[in-house]
C-alpha cells in the first residue's frame, strides 16, 4: 500500500513521556513515521497545522460493535434473564423498576443480536467506528462472536460477519484486530441456548477451521483468537484456541471473571477459579489479554502478573453493568500492563476509560494518585496496541505508524491549564468531544472535529441502529 506522504506540524505533542512544542511529523508512503523534528517554530511550508496536544492514536483493546445500539435504550428495557438458578423478573409487582443486572442486561443484548446480518452488521459498524475515530481511536480490538444465521446455519460465505467488520473499519478509516471469538457453550459444557446458535462454530476445531481463512492485509486489519469466557468453552477445547493462536503468534484475549457467577460456577464445574483453569490449560502468557478481571484472587493475580499478561479495564461498562471494580493496581504491580476498552459502548471515549480506571480506585481506596497522567496514557496508547498485536504503533517515534489524534487545549474543559500539563489535561479534563484531528497511516481521517471518510454520521447511526433493533 502506497500512501501520499503528509507533514504535520503539531503545536504540542506528547513523545517519550514529555511535552514538546512545535513539533514536525512526517509520514511516509508506508504509512509509518518518517522523521520527527521538535521546536520547528515556522510551520513547514505545506505543512498540516495541529493545534493543542498531540497524541499517538488511542487503541481502543475491547469493542463489541453491536452493543452500541443498547446504549440509552438498555436503561430502560428489561430482559426476563438471570443468573444461572434463580428467578428474575423485569419489574415489581407495583409497577416500579425491579433490580437489575448483568443478567438481565444480557437478554436485551441477544435481542438485537437475532437481528444482525452481515449488510446490517456493516452499516452500524462503519458509524461505530466513525465514532471511535471521532474519539481520537485509531485502532480496535473487536471481539467478535456473531458468526451464522441466527439459526446457527453458517453463511455462504463463513466469514461474512468479520468480513464486514474489517470492511466497516477501513470505511471508517481505522485499524482493526478482528478477535474472533470462539464460544460452543451456554455454561460449562450446557449446549447453546437458542439464541446463542448463531455464536458456535460446533467444536473448537471447527473454529479453528473458520477462523483460519478470514482474509486481513495485516496493514489494515490483523487477525486474533478470543476464548469468550471459561463458561463458553469447554476446557478440553481451551487448548485448540491456544494452540492456534500460538501457531500464528496472535493476540489472545478471553473474558475473566466479569461476575461472581461464573466463578462459582468454574468452582463447583472444575474445582479452580477461572483464571487457574486458563493456566492449567496453557491459555496465560505474553499476548493474552484477560478482560475485566474483575473477580479474582491474590493467587489469580500472582498466575496474571506472572505470565505477564495485559488486563483489559473497561471502566465505563463494568460501572454501567454493576460489574465492580477490578484489582488494576494489584495486577500492574504484579507484572500484568493495562489497556482500556469501551466494551459495550455505554460512551465511547478513552479518556473517560483512563480517567476512571484512576478515580474508581480512589472511591475504592480512598487514597489519590495510583497512576500519573502519563501512565494511563500508555494503557490508552503503546499497551493497548501492544495486546492487539500492534507493536509498531502507539508512539510519535519514526519508524512507527503514523497514527495520531490531537486534543483542544482551547476548549471550555480544557482552557487555562499550561500545555507542559497536557497529559493531565487529557487525562482529568478533556473528553472524546475535545478531539480536533485523527491521523491514521499519515491519511488525516478527522479534521476539526468532523470526520472526512463518513459523512452525516449521526443521521446514519441513527438508521442503523433502528434496523437492528426492528426484528
Amino acid at each position: 500500500m502506497s500512501l501520499t506522504p503528509q507533514t504535520y506540524w503539531a503545536e504540542h505533542a506528547w513523545i517519550d513521556g514529555r511535552v514538546e512544542s512545535d513539533v514536525v511529523i512526517e509520514s511516509a508512503p508506508d504509512g509509518r513515521i518518517a522523521a520527527v523534528r521538535t521546536s520547528v517554530e515556522v510551520p513547514p511550508a505545506g505543512s498540516v497545522g495541529l493545534r493543542g496536544l498531540t497524541l499517538p492514536g488511542l487503541a481502543n483493546a475491547h469493542s463489541h460493535a453491536f452493543h452500541r445500539a443498547l446504549r440509552g435504550t438498555v436503561q430502560a428495557d428489561h430482559g426476563a434473564g438471570a443468573a444461572p438458578g434463580r428467578q428474575g423478573q423485569a419489574t415489581a409487582g407495583d409497577g416500579q423498576r425491579a433490580p437489575d443486572s448483568f443478567w438481565t442486561w444480557r437478554e436485551v443484548m441477544y435481542a438485537v443480536a437475532q437481528n444482525l446480518t452481515p449488510e446490517r452488521y456493516f452499516d452500524l459498524a462503519r458509524v461505530v467506528y466513525a465514532e471511535m475515530a471521532l474519539a481520537g481511536i485509531t485502532c480496535v480490538g473487536e471481539f467478535h462472536y456473531v458468526h451464522h444465521q441466527p439459526d446457527g446455519t453458517p453463511y455462504g460465505e463463513p466469514n461474512a460477519m468479520g468480513d464486514a467488520l474489517i470492511a466497516a473499519a477501513a470505511e471508517a478509516g481505522i485499524r482493526i484486530t478482528l478477535l474472533d471469538t470462539c464460544y460452543l457453550s451456554s455454561g460449562f459444557g450446557a449446549a447453546p441456548a437458542a439464541r446463542q446458535l448463531r455464536f458456535s462454530d460446533g467444536d473448537a476445531d471447527a473454529w479453528a477451521a473458520r477462523a483460519s481463512a478470514i482474509k486481513a492485509d495485516g496493514e489494515h486489519a490483523r487477525v486474533g483468537a478470543a476464548i469468550h469466557s471459561v463458561r463458553a468453552v469447554p476446557a478440553g477445547q481451551l487448548a485448540t484456541v491456544v494452540r492456534w493462536a500460538d501457531e500464528r503468534h496472535a493476540p489472545l484475549h478471553v473474558h475473566l471473571s466479569e461476575q461472581t457467577a461464573e466463578n462459582e460456577a468454574c468452582l463447583q464445574a472444575h474445582g479452580r477459579t477461572p483464571t487457574q483453569l486458563l493456566a492449567d490449560h496453557g491459555a496465560l502468557g505474553p499476548r493474552t489479554t484477560a478482560v475485566h478481571a474483575t473477580h479474582l484472587t491474590e493467587q489469580d493475580i500472582r498466575l496474571l502478573g506472572g505470565a505477564a499478561a495485559t488486563v483489559c479495564m473497561c471502566p465505563t461498562t463494568e460501572r454501567d453493568l454493576a460489574d465492580g471494580i477490578g484489582p488494576a493496581v494489584q495486577l500492574q504491580d504484579a507484572g500484568s500492563p493495562l489497556s482500556l476498552g469501551s466494551d459495550s459502548h455505554a460512551v465511547i471515549d478513552l479518556l473517560e476509560e483512563a480517567r476512571a480506571m484512576e478515580l474508581d480506585e480512589r472511591l475504592r481506596t480512598g487514597k489519590r494518585g495510583h497512576w500519573t497522567a502519563a501512565q494511563l496514557l500508555r494503557a490508552a496508547t503503546e499497551d493497548g496496541h501492544a495486546c492487539l498485536g500492534w507493536s509498531d504503533a502507539g508512539r510519535i517515534e519514526p519508524g512507527y505508524l503514523a497514527d495520531f489524534t490531537t486534543i483542544a487545549l482551547d476548549s471550555i474543559r480544557t482552557a487555562g491549564t499550561p500545555p507542559r500539563l497536557g497529559p493531565e489535561t487529557a487525562v482529568f479534563a478533556a473528553s472524546n468531544a475535545d478531539v480536533r484531528h485523527t491521523v491514521v497511516a499519515g491519511r488525516h481521517v478527522v479534521r476539526e472535529g468532523h470526520h472526512q471518510l463518513v459523512q452525516h454520521a449521526p443521521g446514519a447511526m441513527a438508521e442503523a441502529i433502528a434496523a437492528v433493533r426492528t426484528p
